[in-house]
């Protein structure tokens, strides 16, 4: 099991949790961040450490994203590795409490 990154990453991109993560499983995208499922260790520090209530472990993604998982597991086989917290986009405000944001996902890589 590991913990996904879902909707609410979606256009905000905090990087808080990068900084908490003990083994570098965070990947960044042009718009949001994914976890790779196979590096994630299930230490949970990246939970609590997300202003946006993103992570959600595998088996908690609420059903209305399951697609996040296997999103998450794709775009981390494609998205560089992110280890230092950088600054939020700049919409992050603005779309913080924007639900339902899957078709606003840009596959492109981040850096």
């Amino acid at each position: 099991m590991a913990y996904v990154v879902t909707d609410a990453c979606v256009r905000c991109k905090f990087t808080d949790c990068v900084s908490v993560c003990p083994v570098d499983c965070f990947h960044e995208g042009e718009n949001m961040l994914v976890i790779d499922p196979v590096e994630c260790i299930d230490c949970q520090a990246c939970v609590p450490a997300c202003p946006v209530n993103a992570i959600y472990f595998e088996d908690e993604v609420p059903p209305e994203q399951a697609e996040f998982t296997m999103l998450n597991a794709r775009l981390a086989k494609l998205w560089p590795v992110i280890t230092v917290k950088k600054a939020a986009l700049p919409e992050a405000e603005a779309f913080r409490a924007v639900k339902g944001k899957r078709l606003m996902v840009s596959e492109k890589r981040g850096g």
